[in-house]
């Protein structure tokens, strides 16, 4: 027996759309699954958490505990990557004051959102236990590494950036890696 859902009960979950060869297992747990669309091989590991306006390209890996809460939008491009227990958030309480905090008390006395798409390009990776928040763009080819906080800025292309808030620290190997995809996607179209 599979940990991951089987064609037909992929059918079954309701997601916008999905491609070939994705695998998301039993113990993911899905709200607003019609607003979800996901590309070709694809996999989403066991305790995650999607909720609302999600876009996943193909060959996208979600590892254990990650959660994506796309009220107003996440987009995760092409060979994309999230590690273990990474949350990402297009929408956030304001919690600077003047107001009650959580979801047992009427709206009114709630505070303001923070929102803003949050947008992974191509190759974009996150490392494990990072928060990304509202309004921020991990460009092409960027990586953040584990347990980094982004909030509302762009990560330029090809940049590696941590710690709390966001530094560079270094450059990828951008030849290198679009070397690799060039070669693995001439082998992976033969296969499929």
């Amino acid at each position: 027996m599979s940990s991951f859902y089987s064609e037909s009960e992929l059918d079954s979950l309701g997601l916008a759309e999905y491609g070939n060869d994705v695998k998301i297992s039993t113990k993911v747990s899905l709200y607003d699954p019609e607003k979800i669309s996901v590309g070709d091989n694809v996999r989403i590991d066991d305790f995650c958490l999607l909720s609302g306006d999600i876009s996943i390209g193909s060959h996208v890996h979600i590892a254990p505990y990650c959660g994506l809460w796309g009220t107003h939008g996440i987009t995760m491009g092409d060979f994309s990557g999230l590690s273990s227990r990474v949350s990402i958030y297009s929408s956030s309480a304001d919690l600077t004051g003047g107001s009650l905090t959580n979801p047992t008390v009427p709206e009114r006395y709630r505070p303001n959102h923070i929102t803003g798409p949050v947008t992974l390009g191509e190759h974009a990776v996150i490392g494990a236990s990072s928060v990304i928040l509202p309004d921020t763009t991990i460009e092409t080819g960027a990586a953040v590494g584990a347990l980094s906080l982004v909030r509302d800025r762009e990560i330029p292309a090809w940049e590696v950036h941590l710690g709390t808030p966001t530094e560079c620290v270094r450059q990828r190997e951008k030849e290198e890696i679009l070397q690799l995809e060039a070669e693995f996607l001439a082998e992976y179209r033969e296969t499929t």
